[in-house]
């Protein structure tokens, strides 16, 4: 019992950086929580024998889990980002904590973008400075093969133009607002001026759950409207304005819009039930029942 208490007090001097890793390498709080709490049932269970660097094999196993779950997913299945900021001091410790391990929406959509390997290489070499040569033995490659494949990522990433932000939120909300009134009247040529000519919308609404993507300001124009019974409730995502999408009460979506220049240069539609559940917790607009799951070896 007391060796099974140390070797806890060890795994928690980690548990921030673990967490920063997967968050990075996952985009999903959630998912994130699960690839750490999986490398503590692992150390747990080895009871920590033969194990030198402790950080450097947790750090391994937590990035083996990751890119196990990054080559299970769908193709092209939409993914979740970005936690939402409520009003200054309605944060508890725990999601404070989450937040401090955020990253940017922008830069999180662009490493969605990767694949496996890349983001893997990338996110441990260009984030965590860990050497090629440890990334090698993580991905089952060489060295040279991994410095490649961080080095193809970073490229993809600094190449991937994101329009500058809107830094004021009350500038952001009135082109946003009027951007929800023109869609509540139906005036297309309204919505065309409110967005940017090569405006992209990505979405997880199609009939099958994958990711739709539609670019230009007349197609999204013909795009722009709610679901059926919906309400929005403003909410701010990564310093930008967004909207929570709720049905008889129940978090459905999450709208998050990237303003440059008075116009719409983005809207990232994000349909993952959990992280939307989250939004809306976080947000104080829906609290989901409390639950005190029982988690093995903890």
């Amino acid at each position: 019992m007391e060796e099974t208490k140390r070797l806890a007090e060890r795994f928690e001097q980690h548990r921030h950086r673990l967490r920063a890793v997967a968050y990075r390498m996952l985009g999903s709080a959630a998912e994130a929580e699960d690839a750490v709490q999986d490398a503590w049932l692992r150390l747990w269970r080895s009871g920590g024998e033969g194990i030198g660097n402790l950080g450097g094999w947790l750090t391994t196993v937590v990035a083996r889990e990751c890119l196990h779950i990054l080559r299970s997913r769908r193709r092209d299945e939409p993914r979740a980002t970005g936690p939402a900021v409520p009003p200054d001091g309605a944060l508890d410790p725990e999601q404070e904590a989450l937040l401090a391990d955020s990253v940017g929406l922008a830069l999180l959509v662009v490493l969605d973008r990767l694949g496996p390997a890349e983001r893997l290489a990338f996110v441990l070499h260009d984030m965590f400075a860990l050497p090629y040569d440890e990334i090698a033995r993580i991905l089952g490659r060489t060295p040279a093969a991994a410095r490649q494949l961080a080095s193809r990522a970073r490229r993809r990433v600094n190449d991937a133009e994101a329009p500058s932000p809107e830094p004021d939120l009350a500038r952001q909300r009135k082109v946003v607002d009027a951007f929800y009134a023109a869609s509540r009247a139906g005036d297309f040529d309204a919505l065309v001026r409110i967005l940017d000519p090569d405006v992209v919308l990505t979405t997880g609404f199609g009939d099958d759950g994958r990711r739709v993507v539609v670019r230009g300001a007349a197609a999204v124009a013909g795009q722009a409207r709610g679901p059926y019974g919906g309400r929005l409730h403003p909410v701010v995502v990564d310093g930008a304005v967004g909207a929570l999408i709720t049905i008889e009460g129940r978090p459905f979506a999450v709208l998050v819009f990237t303003v440059a220049g008075d116009r719409i240069a983005a809207i990232d539609g994000i349909r993952d039930p959990e992280l939307v559940r989250r939004f809306a917790a976080v947000a104080g607009i829906f609290r989901p029942p409390v639950t005190s799951p029982v988690r093995e070896g903890s």
